[in-house]
């Protein structure tokens, strides 16, 4: 269809009324079917492919998507750090963006809001456009019949929802009030136009402005009781009041949610009622948590490579943390998968400032206090000081032996998976590692030179063709990185028994 038309096109076009639970659910379960037709996939490997960007294991996919086809507003529901946000985003990148709306109208009215009186009844045209399209002076727009509407004069134009039309994002926080939420109309806008039908009047709060798309609010439990209120009317009902306002608008939306579970109480239980609960904790498995380490990495090409054992570091480290204050479930913002992604960023930084090729275990232990310490939360200055000194005795006692069974479970991948639990030739594989990298290592074109099919050494080879493949590098950049997972795996203690 023309990108401009109006309501009676859409009609012979043959489109129908649809919700955003609607098109959410239609769009699901298209790409399902074709991951499914096309790619083969199964359900659960559908599921990861629909949420690229976030890990998580396969119960907390399936309430998510359960939810959002089931038509449901939804809370993501877990610890600091574990991702709410980012799914969030991906749920947002998700939902269809195309729609038709009325050409004139301050909030993307629906066409079909005034033409069908069925969908009318379940979304309601705005104010201004009962005004403008209905011929109803401000004190008759309770009459408004959609049936008296000729759809030919109804302006419409295809729009792409974007923030603040069809989207929109609340930070909770006290200092949240209804009219941000609401938003009002301009009094000095309407004394200068003397026109309160006009839609420049009106300045739509957070959620008009998600009207037709999808309304996020990052930890609701910190909002005020009143402005949940307003939330809850809007998720109930479908519609808000602006302040200064008595009319009501249209708030056709699905909401996604976050909150940490200690908030959880802060949430009414009226809007808490209204929300399906996902809960999202951190990934248990250590091959999920090295997925969002590496998702992490992967934004930052370009940069000083950080070698696999050192990311199966990083995972075993924190994971250790999560074990230790699993009983007291205090500082588990330090386990969180921000400090995952930090460690080794961390790790690196220190490594540039010495103007290394490589990481080495010192610039791991550093990056590794650094990041743990850094997601402490101000409390009391006693009790601040006290968390610091629980973090560094944590990482004196358990850094080394965590770094090392890391390393050693890089190194057992390609042992059982390459090797077959050969273990005279992964002693014979050690030492031609030790042997060509162990002077070479920082040399790229040397190291080239051992992974060539011709002249080079093939139990390097094969490593390195190894760790290309499992660390997603090109040619070259295997040829770089190659001595840095050499020296990882050596200096953690990956060798130790071979």
């Amino acid at each position: 269809m023309k990108a401009e038309t109006n309501a009676q096109e859409v009609l012979d076009a043959g489109l129908v009324p649809q919700l955003p639970a609607d098109r959410m659910r239609q769009t699901i379960l298209g790409r399902m079917k074709t991951m499914r037709e096309e790619k083969g996939y199964d359900r659960v490997q559908s599921l990861q492919a629909l949420y690229p960007h976030t890990v998580y294991e396969r119960d907390t996919l399936e309430v998510l998507t359960a939810s959002l086809l089931s038509g449901n507003h939804v809370l993501l529901l877990g610890p600091p750090g574990s991702g709410k946000t980012t799914l969030a985003k991906e749920i947002w990148d998700l939902f269809p963006k195309e729609v038709f709306a009325v050409a004139d109208c301050p909030v993307h009215d629906d066409p079909f809001s005034l033409i069908d009186p069925v969908y009318a009844e379940i979304v309601p045209p705005c104010p201004y456009c009962k005004a403008n399209h209905g011929g109803l002076a401000l004190d008759e727009l309770g009459s408004f019949d959609p049936e008296r509407i000729k759809a030919k004069d109804i302006p419409v134009q295809q729009v792409r929802l974007r923030e603040g039309f069809g989207h929109a994002r609340v930070q909770g926080s006290p200092e949240v009030f209804p009219d941000n939420l609401t938003g009002s109309i301009n009094l000095a806008r309407l004394e200068e136009l003397g026109d309160p039908t006009s839609p420049l009047v009106l300045e739509p709060g957070k959620v008009l402005q998600a009207h037709r798309g999808i309304l996020f609010v990052d930890e609701v439990g910190k909002l005020p009781r009143g402005t949940q209120n307003v939330l809850l009317q809007a998720l109930q009902e479908g519609i808000a009041t602006p302040a200064k306002s008595r009319e009501t608008f249209p708030a056709s939306l699905i909401a996604v949610t976050t909150s940490n579970v200690r908030d959880l109480a802060n949430i009414t239980e009226p809007l808490n009622d209204r929300l399906a609960n996902v809960h999202t904790p951190y990934p248990e498995t250590s091959a999920s948590n090295r997925k969002i380490v590496d998702i992490g990495l992967r934004r930052e090409g370009g940069l000083l490579h950080v070698a696999g054992p050192f990311r199966d570091a990083t995972v075993e480290l924190v994971m250790e943390w999560r074990k230790r204050m699993e009983q007291t479930g205090d500082l588990s913002e330090v386990g969180s998968n921000r400090t995952l992604i930090d460690i080794p960023k961390r790790a690196r930084s220190y490594a540039l400032m010495s103007a290394a090729d490589r990481i080495d275990p010192e610039d791991f232990r550093r990056g590794a206090l650094d990041a743990m310490e850094g997601r402490i939360r101000a409390r009391s200055e006693d009790g601040f000081d006290e968390n610091r000194r629980l973090v560094k005795a944590f990482l004196e006692k358990y850094w080394r032996d965590a770094a090392k069974r890391g390393a050693e479970d890089y190194w057992c991948r390609f042992f059982v998976g390459e090797l077959k639990e050969d273990k005279a030739e992964g002693v014979r594989v050690v030492q031609a590692l030790r042997q060509a990298l162990g002077t070479n290592g920082h040399d790229p074109q040397k190291v080239q030179s051992l992974l060539r099919s011709e002249g080079g050494d093939a139990r390097v080879r094969r490593f390195g063709k190894w760790v290309q493949e499992t660390e997603g590098l090109d040619r070259e950049q295997v040829a770089m990185a190659l001595g840095g997972v050499f020296h990882a795996l050596d200096s953690l203690g990956a060798f130790d028994e071979a």
